[in-house]
């Protein structure tokens, strides 16, 4: 399918718990072949930085493998963690395109391949097996495969995503909603993959006899959850447009009438406006009071609109005695009396988990907080480079990760995609996103990113200065931390605060002009008329 047909068929435009014990731990089959098409290419001589940042493309070529069920190659989580899980294996991926879109597809395709006849997607598939023993959602499947489609316009993975997405949903209707809420429910505690979290204390790990159809014999349980509930609803979202996209205007239309009606349960009946968070509500109806990253998984698929945002935000997300520590964001918050300490390995007790970082900018960036994203983002690169591996959990107060084996692809990726969105230039639909951050020290540093075959964007970093270029023609130079939005042509149309503070910013033009700029962290300007 031709890309403008494509785009006027979809008629929309791409906007900005692991289980913990692998009895059966096997390495993986082979490492795959690398067909590397990367989209990206980074320069530094910051020789630290330049390492750290080599060293995390060749955790994630090391972790690119196949499977025994699956022949195709595809990132595992590397680690202790020889397989793909369904919470966070198509996310990755996602992150993973600009570098191997092949790999990015496979992360998609494998959970349709291995989906039973009734429409179970598989939790997780290792190398010698696929499990079935929890239904592990965090990050939609459907909403991956779909931000994957437009920017791939793969037809035929809009099918397969459409078809085994449509009966996943259908599945989770069927065997997780038993209490007749129109939620979803929660059976175990890795359902949710928080392994070793206070919210889930006491109750069972999986479901009975490796089923994610039965409910375990525990009085609290099923419980209505608010975080698999808002992954259904962020995944009926993606269906609308999938079925828009296929022509299927009815079909998305019920899917938008599904999800509406998802979101506003989870509004009325999971959230406490006391405690300005989201809670389970068990079997005999009552809130399991433990407030977790339940609360920024439920933000991650827009929920909640900008008004309760704001709430929530202020006083738990970006409260500095709950979740917004010095490396943020906690698994559990600071101030909750369940925060575990001394912080064990693999632990959604109150460790700042490398997937909830990898996940922020899903929400953070729709919520207009670019500012405070890119805070979270040094940090988590600063406590990397210090560590010099990529690691799965750190305090949220130092910043010291908790030792494991490393190469974990999570934390790689984490590295990787901070990098680019603190200080690169990526392309953001039919946009192209600059985020202007010349280093304190002189460094000298060239991200170039290949839009078109026929059309490279680059930022050049030197002296303190920054500039611009797109097909070697210079557009613009500044010495000032800010985001400038420009079209494929290079028109500026939109400037974003994303320093710390309130920033004066002068652009100097490659006629010769100036223009100048006052404009404050998570805040956004667009300009009257293109430059």
């Amino acid at each position: 399918m031709k890309r403008r047909e494509f785009l006027a068929k979809s008629g929309m435009i791409l906007g900005a718990g692991l289980p913990s014990v692998l009895s059966a731990f096997q390495k993986p089959s082979h490492v795959a072949t690398d067909n590397s098409d990367s989209r990206i290419s980074f320069e530094t001589s910051d020789v630290n930085y330049k390492k750290t940042y080599t060293r995390a493309l060749e955790t994630l070529s090391r972790n690119t493998v196949t499977l025994s069920q699956y022949a195709a190659p595809v990132l595992i989580e590397g680690s202790n963690y020889a397989g793909i899980w369904l919470e966070c294996a198509p996310q990755e991926g996602l992150v993973y395109a600009d570098i191997r879109r092949d790999v990015a597809r496979n992360n998609h395709l494998a959970f349709f391949i291995l989906q039973k006849e009734d429409g179970q997607i598989p939790c997780w598939s290792r190398t010698n097996r696929v499990g079935f023993a929890q239904i592990q959602m965090v990050v939609p499947i459907a909403a991956t495969a779909w931000e994957l489609v437009q920017r791939t316009e793969d037809s035929e993975l809009l099918e397969k995503a459409y078809k085994g997405c449509s009966r996943w949903d259908e599945w989770l209707r069927r065997f997780r909603d038993t209490r007749k809420t129109g939620l979803c429910e929660g059976f175990c505690c890795w359902d949710t993959g928080h392994d070793y979290s206070p919210r889930w204390a006491g109750m069972p790990n999986n479901c009975p006899d490796g089923d994610a159809r039965k409910c375990p014999s525990v009085p609290s349980l099923p419980r209505l959850s608010p975080d698999l509930s808002a992954t259904v609803y962020g995944g009926r979202i993606a269906l609308a447009a999938m079925a828009r996209a296929l022509g299927k205007n009815s079909e998305a239309d019920r899917w938008l009438a599904d999800a509406d009606n998802i979101r506003s349960l989870i509004l009325t009946k999971l959230y406490s406006a006391e405690d300005a968070a989201f809670y389970d509500i068990d079997a005999e109806d009552k809130f399991v009071r433990v407030r977790g990253d339940v609360i920024s998984r439920v933000l991650g698929e827009h929920v909640v609109d900008q008004k309760l945002f704001g709430t929530i935000y202020a006083r738990q997300i970006h409260n500095p005695k709950a979740f917004w520590a010095n490396y943020r964001l906690s698994s559990i918050a600071q101030d909750d009396p369940t925060f575990v300490r001394p912080i064990p390995r693999n632990s959604w007790g109150g460790a700042s988990q490398a997937l909830t970082a990898l996940r922020a900018p899903r929400w953070m960036e729709h919520y207009g907080k670019p500012a405070d994203l890119a805070y979270l983002m040094q940090q988590w690169n600063k406590a990397t480079l210090r560590a010099g591996k990529f690691l799965q959990q750190m305090d949220p107060v130092d910043g010291t990760f908790t030792n494991d084996t490393g190469d974990y692809s999570p934390a790689a990726l984490v590295f990787l995609d901070f990098t680019w969105r603190l200080s690169g230039v990526r392309q953001v639909g039919t946009a192209l996103e600059w985020n202007v951050r010349p280093p304190e020290q002189n460094t000298h540093s060239i991200y170039r990113l290949q839009v078109t075959p026929t059309k490279t964007a680059e930022i050049k970093y030197a002296s303190g200065h920054a500039e611009l270029f797109l097909n070697e023609k210079l557009l613009y130079r500044t010495k000032d931390i800010v985001r400038l939005v420009t079209d494929l042509e290079g028109k500026l149309v939109l400037i974003a605060g994303i320093a710390e503070e309130k920033n004066k910013v002068k652009i100097h033009l490659a006629s010769g002009h100036e223009r100048q700029f006052s404009i404050e962290p998570n805040t956004s300007m667009t300009l009257q008329s293109p430059v």
